[in-house]
């Protein structure tokens, strides 16, 4: 090298060590300091009213956002909401937090304002897509506008009626699911043999059987393939699955500050779905498109990934709503499944209803029909019930998409509309919000007579809770495009389980933890033992 290149390099680097932090210092001024200086400035000259501040000490809301992130991390996300909402005083409060104002509610007009009244005033926003981008790409949990009505539009024929109440594809999981139950946990092989007089009693993590058994239900719906999780106990797609959203959670909940979330191990967990996922995509773009249109108009062989490509063959556009699809089918029914057998062990009363229903309608072997799932009403109060205690999406998002308001939470009595600048983020929380004491009957009386965070599906007999206050699948234009399909699934694993088993044996004698990565689930998993029964055989 030169003398003048070598002399140009060291310039360089010395530049450099000068120039990037003064440049930092810079982004830190404008971010921290003008931009929020400029934004009060606006906010002043808007009508409306501010909501309650968050209690902070530390500068620019650090300990704040340091809070919410090991919240996070030790399961305690609930408790985190509703300390600072209790502190405020309030269900609508505001913050700033790295110079960032967000506002936080649980309050059940803001939310219908949010995802509905002013549907238009509200959405993901840019920097939500941008951070999950890597994970769901662009698909109907990530877009806005067009984007985001053109994936709707390509998914909705895919959970029509004749679609949702094709039961069979849960039947075959089912029967393995059992086995898999008696064995104490995942087959090591599809051939292994399994004593099921011995698997009475057995301990079995039920969550993992669970969310195994939609894995393959959902592969097999998506794809035409299930991956066979429930007889084979490593599986490195279900594995690369769980950890992207363990660590997609962190970035999302570190703010501005996402930056520093380490990103290796989501890196290399995005390999592994991507590679799966193509793999199938790659097999369906083999066929021409008259192929593709032939298959769809049997029931043999048909996959919603086949659906799909017959509308499009771009690869991008295939990955990015399969993959969303996946995560939707899989991981809140499992959740669901896993907290109702939670609160079943806990409520042996409450099982022996739902069973004597069960046995009533469908008898103790016969698979139940669609129509027979829809007309058992008390095992629609269960799930209700569950959903309602653990909504499967319980911290949710929007950004303010112009300068708009939020309907109250502003002046003294809290009832006045809230001023929300553009780009401001909304959080919101469907988990608080439906165990929210003030919105229920007080106990003891005619309408209901549990505590709002007790499980009680009888309350669903003589209450009903009003518009907005109960929204375990979102609402508005965005409400989950397959609620009904994972109704169904649930109703129907459900009803086979407690068709089989009449007995469990709670092996969770603590509360689980509400881990809140993005679906609520059992952060301990729930442990228990199932009893078959046998006068009914």
């Amino acid at each position: 090298m030169g003398l003048t290149e070598a002399l140009i390099e060291r310039a360089s680097a010395k530049s450099a060590l000068i120039l990037v932090p003064g440049l930092l210092l810079a982004y830190v001024i404008v971010a921290i300091v003008v931009r929020p200086a400029w934004q009060e400035i606006k906010l002043a000259r808007m009508p409306g009213t501010r909501a309650p501040r968050i209690k902070s000490k530390l500068p620019f809301g650090l300990d704040f956002l340091w809070g919410a992130v090991t919240s996070a991390q030790k399961n305690q996300n609930l408790a985190f909401w509703n300390k600072m909402l209790g502190e405020a005083g309030a269900y609508t409060v505001e913050g700033r937090i790295a110079g960032r104002r967000i506002v936080f509610t649980a309050d059940p007009e803001n939310i219908k304002a949010i995802l509905a009244t002013q549907f238009n005033d509200y959405g993901k926003g840019e920097p939500f897509h941008r951070e999950w981008r890597a994970f769901l790409g662009d698909s109907i949990f990530t877009t806005d506008g067009a984007l985001w009505h053109d994936s709707r539009q390509l998914i909705r024929p895919q959970f029509v009626r004749d679609r949702v109440s094709d039961l069979h594809v849960f039947e075959k999981h089912m029967q393995i699911l059992f086995r898999a139950i008696a064995n104490g946990g995942a087959l090591d092989g599809e051939n292994q043999p399994v004593d099921v007089e011995a698997g009475n009693g057995k301990p079995v993590e039920i969550t993992d059987l669970f969310f195994r058994f939609t894995l393959d239900s959902a592969t097999e719906f998506l794809l035409g393939h299930d991956v066979k999780s429930l007889s084979h106990p490593r599986q490195e797609f279900a594995d690369a699955f769980g950890e992207v959203q363990r660590i997609q959670s962190l970035i999302s909940r570190a703010g501005a500050l996402n930056g520093l979330v380490p990103r290796g191990q989501f890196n290399r967990s995005m390999k592994v779905i991507n590679n799966f996922i193509n793999t199938y995509i790659e097999r369906a773009l083999r066929l021409s498109p008259e192929e593709l249109a032939s298959k769809s108009k049997s029931d043999a062989g048909y996959t919603f990934l086949h659906a799909l490509a017959a509308y499009t063959r771009d690869r991008r556009v295939l990955r990015d709503q399969l993959i969303a699809v996946l995560l939707a089918g899989r991981d809140t029914t499992a959740c669901t499944l896993s907290w109702t057998v939670y609160e079943l062990a806990r409520h042996p009363d409450v099982l022996q209803k739902l069973r004597a229903e069960i046995l009533s309608v469908v008898g103790p072997t016969r698979p139940p029909t669609y129509e027979d799932l829809k007309s058992m009403k008390y095992l629609q109060s269960v799930m209700n019930e569950t959903l309602r205690l653990y909504p499967v999406v319980p911290f949710n998002v929007r950004l303010a998409l112009r300068d708009t308001t939020l309907p109250r939470g502003g002046g003294p009595d809290g009832l006045e509309p809230v001023k929300v600048l553009k780009d401001t983020p909304i959080a919101y929380s469907t988990l608080v919000m439906q165990r929210r004491e003030d919105l229920y009957p007080p106990p003891g009386g005619a309408a209901a007579s549990a505590p709002a965070d007790a499980f009680s599906p009888d309350r669903w007999a003589t209450w009903q809770p009003r518009p907005w206050q109960y929204i375990p699948f979102n609402g508005g234009p965005r409400i989950c495009i397959g609620q009904q399909f994972a109704l169904t699934e649930m109703a129907y694993v459900l009803t086979r389980l407690f068709q089989r088993y009449d007995r469990i044996d709670n092996y969770t004698h603590r509360h689980p933890g509400l881990k809140a990565d993005i679906v609520l689930q059992p952060a301990e998993g729930v442990r228990v033992g199932l009893w078959e029964a046998r006068a009914e055989k």
